[in-house]
């Protein structure tokens, strides 16, 4: 009589620069065929080529961050070197920079949260591993006071 053991498969590696290349171009982190996205920042329940499910994806406040550290060093950049090298009147500031600001922060929304999703898939974050994240411990709360 003999007892096999069943060791775990070991989890194939996935790679994260190609998981975000794919998100950013708004395909599936996975085979790079599907659409990521079914609106302009909804993401699909799962991706149609493939059939891996995107639903759990958490990329919440990171994308915003992202692009507003994108767009703002631009635009305070560019209005630094405008105001440095050149004499615009207020108008020529009003119409160059904010048209540029709202186009960027639109134009890279998407491709930001793209990104963050594919590395969320290719870190196995949030489900994406195949098993659901278990909710983390708060630490003991200590009495404040010192008693």
């Amino acid at each position: 009589m003999s007892i096999h053991c069943h060791e775990p498969k070991p989890v194939q590696a996935r790679d994260w620069r190609q998981a975000m290349r794919r998100g950013l171009l708004g395909r599936c982190p996975h085979c790079g065929k599907g659409r990521l996205f079914r609106g302009f920042l909804k993401p699909v329940d799962s991706c149609a080529a493939c059939g891996e499910t995107l639903h759990h994806q958490r990329a919440d406040d990171l994308p915003p961050y992202i692009v507003i550290t994108i767009v703002g060093h631009v635009v305070v950049g560019g209005i630094v070197l405008a105001e440095k090298y050149g004499d615009w009147s207020i108008a020529q500031h009003f119409w160059v920079w904010l048209p540029l600001t709202i186009g960027l922060s639109l134009g890279l929304m998407q491709p930001a949260k793209g990104a963050v999703i594919g590395l969320q898939w290719a870190l196995r974050m949030h489900g994406f591993g195949g098993a659901m994240p278990k909710p983390g411990m708060q630490p003991a709360m200590k009495p404040v006071g010192g008693r």
